[in-house]
């Protein structure tokens, strides 16, 4: 059966109705808040070892995007900069991350990617800048507003060219025939004390650009994600929990000692799963074969927080003051944090119905967060929710089951939602995410990143015609089925 679409139910009652039938037990509240009282209007600080006290305004983030409309030397254009001056309007008072921008040019996820190089410094201070201004301009100061830049590697998934290109943390059964890692040599222990000094230094040239604080990506398959599952891997990067977290312990502690001053935050897969395939009506199934996932229970399907929860206890042993939890990987199990009604071309049906990766992710979040109270945690995966995000938004802050929470695909077509939510104004449901998958879609064909259905900009661009080609040619190959 498919599942039923957010859009279509009409009020909280067939909302939360809905829920019920699912069995999924959300936090919801039947009425948001409005002005100073508001739980998402709240200030927050946040203790960093390094940086002391940060203070943001209020309760929403903006989560960091994965832009496909750099230059091909990976420095920004005038639709990255768009993109962050809209990030400025938004109302929210944390940009987390903003853009995931590759350590090193062999670390792009796509040619497109922005880069560390040599204008960095300067590129990195005028995008800052635009997100800023725009923020001043739209409310009048930039107090309690924090900026951070996310610092990632791709590793496995790096495509830096026009071919895959992946470097990989040890030789996986299923996902190194998706990506030809089968003939690769997997990265050295020396080739990652290398790339943990890249971090480092695109730390420097965060700080000396103006950002509060760098996120070290460890999250959605990547480099130091993968590092964490790398259970079959000789040597001191491998092994145990310990072998497993030594980069990004590693790579924390040299920021520290590097940029005395600047924050560290980490957005981390507090859980993965098994790789999902399209099953023979095109609905998402596990692949078989072996596959360790961190946070997983070894079913390929289920959770087991004790390690993600030993993971921040050292984390918060280095100080580190805030952590943004997802999960999964959108390359092998988008399902899992990026719960879609409409999947990518490249994807699959959802398994079940999305609001049940939902309520996953969200209850994953709310249990971490109590085992660590004193760090301050983000939420994520809330875009799916469409018109009942600010109800679940402020029943889980309210709640405790989060500090704050992140807005990330939704930001693409509504960017100034948390502005409208905190103001009391109705939402305009003309520009609200419905998880369409374009903007996975698009770059996956080598096309520029954005919301090609709900932003007039993208709609008018002529990208658009190629990107209803390709997504009709998908569905063909689908067999005409639904997405």
């Amino acid at each position: 059966m498919a599942p039923v679409q957010v859009r279509r139910l009409a009020d909280a009652a067939a909302f939360t109705g809905h829920l019920d039938s699912l069995g999924v037990d959300l936090p919801f509240d039947h009425e948001v808040d409005v002005g100073s009282n508001s739980p998402l209007a709240q200030p927050l600080e946040v203790w960093d070892g390094s940086a002391g006290t940060l203070a943001v305004g209020n309760r929403w983030a903006v989560l960091p995007m994965e832009g496909w409309d750099g230059t091909t030397d990976g420095r920004p254009t005038d639709l990255v900069r768009r993109r962050w001056k809209r990030f400025g309007v938004s109302g929210a008072k944390l940009v987390w991350g903003g853009e995931a921008v590759a350590v090193c040019p062999g670390g792009r996820a796509n040619p497109n990617q922005l880069c560390i190089g040599p204008d960095s410094p300067g590129d990195l201070a005028d995008l800052r800048g635009v997100l800023v201004d725009a923020h001043v301009e739209r409310f009048g100061s930039a107090d309690g507003l924090l900026v951070g830049l996310q610092l990632t590697h791709s590793g496995r998934w790096a495509r830096p060219g026009s071919d895959a290109a992946p470097r990989t943390a040890y030789r996986h059964p299923l996902l190194d025939d998706r990506v030809g890692a089968g003939g690769q040599s997997v990265l050295s222990d020396d080739d990652l004390d290398g790339l943990s000094g890249d971090f480092v230094e695109a730390a420097v040239v965060a700080h000396d650009a103006g950002f509060a604080f760098v996120d070290v990506k460890a999250c959605h398959g990547y480099l130091v994600h993968e590092l964490l599952s790398g259970v079959e891997r000789p040597g001191p990067f491998g092994g145990d929990l310990e072998g497993r977290t030594r980069f990004l312990r590693r790579t924390v502690e040299a920021i520290r000692h590097r940029v005395p001053g600047l924050a560290v935050g980490v957005r981390l897969s507090a859980f993965d799963l098994a790789p999902h395939v399209a099953g023979p009506d095109g609905t998402g199934i596990p692949e078989v074969g072996a596959h360790h996932a961190f946070g997983g229970d070894g079913t390929g399907v289920g959770l087991d927080l004790t390690e993600p929860d030993r993971l921040l206890g050292m984390l918060a042993d280095l100080d580190v003051g805030m952590v943004c939890v997802t999960a999964g990987s959108p390359y092998y199990c988008p399902h899992a944090q990026r719960p879609a009604y409409f999947p990518p071309s490249d994807g699959y049906l959802p398994p079940h119905d999305p609001l049940i990766d939902v309520a996953r992710l969200i209850d994953a979040t709310t249990d971490l967060k109590a085992r660590h109270p004193g760090l301050v945690v983000i939420g994520s995966g809330y875009s799916y929710l469409q018109e009942w995000l600010p109800n679940v938004a402020q029943a889980v802050v309210a709640g405790g089951g989060a500090d704050s929470v992140g807005i990330g695909r939704i930001a693409l077509s509504y960017p100034d939602l948390p502005a409208d939510v905190l103001a009391g104004r109705q939402l305009d449901r003309r520009r609200i995410c419905r998880t369409f998958s374009d903007c996975t879609t698009a770059p996956r064909n080598g096309l520029v990143s954005g919301c090609y259905p709900l932003d007039p900009h993208y709609k008018a661009m002529p990208e658009r015609v190629e990107l209803t080609r390709v997504k009709r040619a998908a569905e063909v190959a689908r067999g005409g089925r639904r997405g």
